[in-house]
């Protein structure tokens, strides 16, 4: 049997938000396997299906930035140790910078970005911006993760970022006909998704084997619950179908309109715009996602946005 360290520990409650005993136990029921014991907690109903708890470690920010072409559209997170920090304008300017450095690059991870020399001062590499950034602030930096999308044929970019930075979203919507309503209409998309924290556009993005280990799960959950065998089958098909109604954007219930789902709305704006329009990719980017820090639920807060 693999040891259980409290690094193990650790990492298994800043996935699920389940408390360390619990984790503990997990751990010791799968052998120390992280991914299975995620979904043990599951099945005792213990840990949120595919998510991660709203647990932030770090502060900093997330910051958009679409090209003046529309062409080309990226997500950044820069990370310090304090909300201070994340506040100042001088921080602010170097996210927008390394966001400015990232659209150019041709790099797919942060790694390969710090080796570039830096577009502000080509005699210094990214990694030797952020060190001297960090002896400016006095604080340690981070450059933790970034997302680009480039346009398609008909594509349109859009942005919308949350609270100064805590969550941010970029989605691209196609559509034939060049409209002001693409502008609108994406803008309302990426608050939804801001709110709501979709995985998918729609389900023919869902793998079967995705379906497959949610049906399982799901399963063993109702029959934990001690259902009757002969209507768990049943059962479990409508939580499934509840839930990838929950994953998919085009499936939710449209937060300013609860009468229409996404797709509807969609559909209501292609119609003004006079030519059809389709979601073609989103990403969602929330400031330490995934890392310890206090439960703030931004998610509740864009909500309240959308139907003020």
């Amino acid at each position: 049997m693999a040891e259980i360290t409290a690094a193990l520990v650790k990492e298994l409650r800043e996935l699920t938000g389940v408390g360390m005993l619990e984790c503990k136990k997990a751990l010791a029921e799968t052998d120390g396997i992280i991914e299975k014991a995620v979904e043990f907690l599951r099945e005792k109903g213990l840990a949120a299906a595919s998510k991660k708890a709203g647990r932030i470690a770090t502060e900093g920010m997330v910051f958009c930035s679409i090209s003046a072409d529309n062409k080309i559209g990226v997500l950044v997170e820069v990370n310090s140790e304090t909300d201070f920090v994340a506040k100042n304008q001088d921080f602010k300017t170097f996210v927008a910078q390394v966001a400015t450095q990232v659209t150019a690059s041709p790099a797919n991870d942060v790694e390969a970005l710090f080796e570039e020399k830096w577009s502000a001062d080509s005699s210094i590499t990214v990694r030797d911006a952020l060190n001297q950034k960090i002896a400016v602030i006095g604080e340690n930096l981070t450059i933790r993760r970034f997302s680009k999308l480039n346009a398609g044929q008909n594509g349109h970019l859009v942005s919308y970022v949350h609270g100064e930075g805590k969550i941010a979203v970029l989605i691209e919507l196609a559509c034939e006909k060049d409209s002001a309503l693409l502008g609108e209409l994406g803008r309302n998309l990426s608050m939804q998704i801001a709110a709501l924290n979709p995985k998918f556009v729609d389900r023919t993005e869902i793998s079967a084997d995705f379906i497959e280990k949610e049906r399982e799960i799901l399963t063993q959950q109702a029959l934990n619950e001690g259902k009757p065998a002969n209507v768990v089958e049943k059962m479990v098909e409508g939580r499934l179908n509840k839930e990838l109604k929950d994953f998919c954007l085009l499936d939710q219930p449209y937060v300013k309109d609860s009468e229409l789902t996404v797709q509807k709305y969609v559909e209501t704006v292609a119609k003004e715009v006079g030519s059809p329009i389709a979601v073609i990719r989103f990403t969602r980017f929330e400031t330490g996602e995934g890392l310890e820090k206090k439960q703030e639920n931004f998610a509740d807060e864009v909500a309240k946005t959308m139907n003020s």
